[in-house]
């Protein structure tokens, strides 16, 4: 058997090429175009990427784009500042809080400061408490977790009354994309780096997101014949045959999932890219509203 290989690039430019007339569509009625701000703390390379990435998929788009960019020495208060500034401006719809910032930062409260209306990354505490809840729904859902449930409707994954496992605890997506799948009406495990007879317990899933963090951890031989594969992880491995000596790679051992799922992500290029199509979404939804209640 050998697993459909879903590519998360083709699947996002679809998706934003449709933004952009929306974006069009958005700047011929109000006169400017949506606009994302990002903040950056400190000098980590892979952050420095991402903000990158998102700011010129934005920009391909049509949508505005501002960067304040500070540097690893910056105090509590120069990040609230950056953070106002943004909330305050009416040409910015939505806000992006670059995420893990030093530690001597208090994310928790940088992310509370974000008015709910601009939470573009869907991480203010009150959007991530409605998604919790029964019957309430949030103004916006965190990206990395929007763009894995839109990568499971495409695969054809159905999810009502599946077994979802998810590898990863962590705020920014295995507890959200846990929270998504049971509203799904999946049945879900969430597991982490001391769950006992972790192999077995994915044994049994019909869906499997993998957002732990650790390089090809999640082995084929741990799969259901036919599952079907998130892997969120993004880790750079030592590789001398490779042109810059190192490459990227999955939580997933892919090599070994691939003779075994029924579909799965690759990494690059798998949701990576759904996660900054979601924030553009996000942003492009913030900004439509903005126009019926400002």
């Amino acid at each position: 058997m050998s697993a459909v290989i879903v590519d998360g690039q083709l699947i996002a430019d679809e998706i934003r090429a449709e933004i952009a007339v929306e974006v069009a569509r958005f700047k011929d009625q109000v006169g400017y175009p949506p606009g994302l701000g990002v903040i950056l703390v400190g000098d980590n390379p892979a952050s420095a990427q991402y903000v990158r990435m998102k700011r010129r998929a934005c920009e391909a788009a049509g949508m505005k784009s501002v960067g304040h960019l500070l540097p690893a020495t910056a105090t509590q208060e120069d990040v609230e500042t950056a953070v106002k500034l943004l909330d305050d401006d009416p040409t910015i719809h939505g806000i992006l809080i670059q995420l893990p910032m030093p530690a001597h930062i208090d994310e928790s409260r940088i992310l509370s400061l974000v008015s709910l209306g601009k939470d573009a990354d869907g991480l203010h505490p009150i959007n991530i408490g409605r998604l919790a809840m029964k019957g309430r729904e949030p103004l916006f859902t965190p990206a990395t977790p929007t763009g894995c449930m839109v990568l499971l409707e495409r695969m054809g994954a159905k999810l009502d009354g599946a077994n979802a496992v998810v590898v990863g605890r962590s705020n920014l997506v295995g507890m959200p994309v846990a929270l998504m799948l049971m509203k799904a009406n999946a049945t879900v495990t969430v597991c982490h780096s001391r769950t006992r007879d972790l192999p077995e317990i994915v044994r049994r899933a019909d869906v499997v997101i993998a957002a732990i963090g650790r390089p090809l951890y999640v082995k084929g031989e741990w799969l259901k014949p036919g599952a079907f594969v998130i892997d969120v992880g993004t880790n750079q491995i030592d590789d001398p045959t490779a042109p810059r000596g190192y490459r990227f790679v999955g939580d997933v051992d892919f090599e070994t999932a691939k003779e075994v799922a029924g579909a799965i992500t690759k990494v690059p290029g798998g949701v990576g890219p759904m996660t900054i199509t979601s924030l553009m979404q996000n942003t492009l939804k913030s900004a439509w509203r903005s126009v019926s209640n400002p």
